[in-house]
């Protein structure tokens, strides 16, 4: 392989991406139904990339991308602003539900 090869193909295959719909509609909905929504993304590994959302009523939920690059685009094209990192002020503002308390719960106790 050439020097810069692998750069020219991921360059190529970025630019041919394209953003799910399934997606973009998911992540619409969820701020259309929470009064807004901010998101964080995360990279997990081989799996791709996960936003997770939270609604400016304290709800939140995740989606999961096949890579970041997607994400950005994603969130982007449903109107949704991207926080570069979990600031104090939007973990505050989550509200985890109590059916999540009850099952961290059970992870806790079971180990």
């Amino acid at each position: 392989m050439a020097d810069g090869s692998d750069t020219t193909l991921t360059a190529q295959q970025a630019a041919g991406e394209q953003t799910p719909n399934g997606l973009v509609s998911g992540i619409k909905s969820f701020a259309a139904g929470h009064g807004g929504a901010k998101a964080v993304i995360e990279y997990v590994g081989k799996r791709g990339a996960r936003i997770v959302l939270v609604g400016e009523d304290g709800e939140w939920a995740d989606q999961f991308a096949d890579d970041t690059v997607v994400a950005r685009q994603a969130c982007a094209k449903a109107g949704v602003t991207v926080e570069n990192a979990w600031e104090r002020e939007l973990m505050d503002q989550m509200r985890p539900s109590n059916d999540l308390w009850r099952s961290m719960g059970r992870r806790t106790m079971a180990r």
